[in-house]
C-alpha cells in the first residue's frame, strides 16, 4: 500500500509562471546556470544552483552556498512571487513534448514507504552527491526539485484525473525546455480524498529520475525525527515532494555512448576483435536500432550495425540482458578496457534528445566512435527494481526532465 498525499505547496504567483521554474539543478554546469539566469532574478536556479549568486569558482558545495539558497527561496516566498496554498492540495503536472504527453500527479510521498522498498530504486547513489542534497534539503528546510515517481497504471486515477483537468482551468500553461509545461490545483477536499484513497491500492512506486534527491530528502525526514523525538508521524517531514505518473505514459530515451579511443588497435583490428560476439554490417545512414541487441556505432565516418550474436545472450539474467550490460560485458570492457564505465573518462553517455547527429559530432572531434542504444524500457526498469536489482550505470534518459521551482514542499 503506498501513501501519497495532498500538502500545501509553495508555487510561483500566476503571472510568474515563465519567470520561476527551471531546469533541474544537476542537468547543467554552474557556468550554464550562470548563462541561464541572465536577466532573470526569478529564476529558481538562484535557489537550486546558489553558486551562481557567489563569486566565479566558488565551490557548490560550500557552506555560504546553502545558505544563499536559503536566502534565495525565503526572499521569492516573502517578495510574493512564490504563493502557498492555503489548503493542502494535489496539482495536476502535465508535460507535453514532441506530440507526446505524460500526466502526472503532484504530491508527497513517505519516507517510510521508501524505507520498506514500497518506493523501489534502480540506481545507487554516490555519498558525494547525497551529501550535497541533504545540506540543501536541510538548510532551506525544503524539498525544491520533485522526485520523478512511475507506478503501473490505474485506470481510475487517470479518469479521475484528466476529468479534472478537462473540467477546470489550468494554473499555469508555459513552455520551457522544450516542452509545454501545464498545472491544475485541485483544491477539492472529495477530489483530493478519492485520489488519497486509490493510491493506497497502489502496491509500489518506482523512481524513473531523481535518486539522489530522494535518498538525501528521507535521510533529512530520518534526522528530523531523531531532532523531533515526540513525532507523531504526520508532520512534514515525514514526507517528500515527487510527481506520480502512469507507466504508460513514461518514455525513456536512448542513453548513448561515446569512446575516446580504441585501446590501441586499428579500426580494423577493433573490428574484427568484436566480430566474434556481433555481426558488423556496414549502413549507408545513421544507424537507429530498432529492436533489443542492436547497437549502431560511428567509426571513422562510417555507420556500422551491431547486432548481439546468440551466443553472447544465452542463460542471462535480468541485469545482464539489458543492451547496456551487453555492450559493456561483451564490448567496452573486454575489447576497449572500460571496466568501470562511472568512472572512466575515457567513455562519456549522450541522452538521446541530442540525436545521432551529437554522436557523429563527438566521434569527429573530441572522441573516437560511438555507439547508438536501444533504449530499455519501462517494464525492465520495474523487473528489476522489483528483483532488488541495480541497473548500470546511465541506463535511462528520460525526457522531458520535471522543472524545479513549480511546487516547494517546506518541512515544517
Amino acid at each position: 500500500m503506498a501513501v501519497f498525499r495532498a500538502f500545501k505547496a509553495f508555487r510561483p504567483a500566476e503571472k510568474y509562471q515563465r519567470l520561476i521554474p527551471a531546469l533541474p539543478y544537476d542537468v547543467m554546469s554552474s557556468e550554464e546556470a550562470r548563462e541561464a539566469v541572465q536577466g532573470n532574478p526569478l529564476s529558481f536556479l538562484h535557489v537550486d544552483r546558489a553558486e551562481i549568486d557567489l563569486p566565479p569558482g566558488t565551490s557548490p558545495y560550500e557552506k555560504a552556498v546553502y545558505e544563499k539558497a536559503k536566502e534565495n527561496l525565503l526572499n521569492l516566498e516573502k517578495s510574493g512571487a512564490l504563493v502557498q496554498d492555503g489548503a493542502p492540495c494535489f496539482y495536476i503536472y502535465r508535460q507535453e513534448m514532441n506530440g507526446r504527453v505524460q500526466t502526472g500527479l503532484a504530491g508527497c510521498a513517505s519516507i517510510d514507504d521508501y524505507m520498506n522498498n514500497v518506493i523501489k530504486k534502480h540506481e545507487k547513489t554516490l555519498a558525494k552527491k547525497e551529501a550535497d542534497r541533504i545540506r540543501h534539503v536541510s538548510v532551506t528546510n525544503a524539498n525544491t526539485g520533485p522526485i520523478f515517481l512511475t507506478y503501473r497504471k490505474k485506470d481510475e486515477i487517470s479518469d479521475l484525473v484528466n476529468d479534472f483537468a478537462a473540467r477546470h482551468r489550468p494554473v499555469y500553461n508555459f513552455e520551457a525546455a522544450g516542452a509545454l509545461q501545464t498545472v491544475w490545483v485541485i483544491d477539492d477536499a472529495a477530489v483530493i480524498s478519492r485520489l488519497t484513497e486509490l493510491f493506497e491500492s497502489v502496491k509500489a512506486f518506482y523512481i524513473a529520475d531523481g535518486h539522489h534527491r530522494c535518498e538525501s530528502a528521507v535521510r533529512v525526514g530520518q534526522m528530523k525525527r531523531y531532532e523531533n523525538g515526540g513525532y507523531t508521524g504526520s508532520e512534514a517531514f515525514n514526507f517528500f515532494l515527487a510527481v506520480a505518473f502512469p507507466d504508460s505514459d513514461l518514455h525513456i530515451m536512448d542513453y548513448n555512448r561515446v569512446v575516446k579511443d580504441l585501446n590501441g588497435f586499428t579500426p580494423a583490428e577493433f573490428i574484427g576483435r568484436i566480430s566474434d560476439a556481433f555481426e558488423v554490417k556496414k549502413q549507408e545512414k545513421p544507424f537507429a536500432p530498432v529492436k533489443r541487441h542492436t547497437f549502431g556505432m560511428y567509426l571513422d565516418s562510417q555507420w556500422y550495425s551491431l547486432s548481439a550474436k546468440d551466443k553472447i545472450l544465452q542463460d542471462l539474467d535480468l541485469v545482464d540482458s539489458l543492451d547496456v550490460s551487453v555492450l559493456q560485458n561483451n564490448l567496452l570492457d573486454p575489447v576497449l578496457g572500460i571496466k568501470d564505465p562511472k568512472n572512466d573518462d575515457r567513455i562519456d553517455f549522450i541522452g538521446g534528445i541530442r540525436g545521432l547527429g551529437e554522436l557523429e559530432k563527438r566521434a569527429n572531434s573530441d572522441m573516437k566512435l560511438a555507439f547508438s542504444m536501444f533504449p530499455t524500457t519501462v517494464e525492465e526498469l520495474m523487473a528489476i527494481a522489483d528483483a532488488g536489482e541495480i541497473m548500470p550505470p546511465k541506463s535511462t534518459w528520460f525526457e522531458p526532465k520535471l522543472l524545479s521551482g513549480i511546487f516547494i514542499h517546506h518541512l515544517s
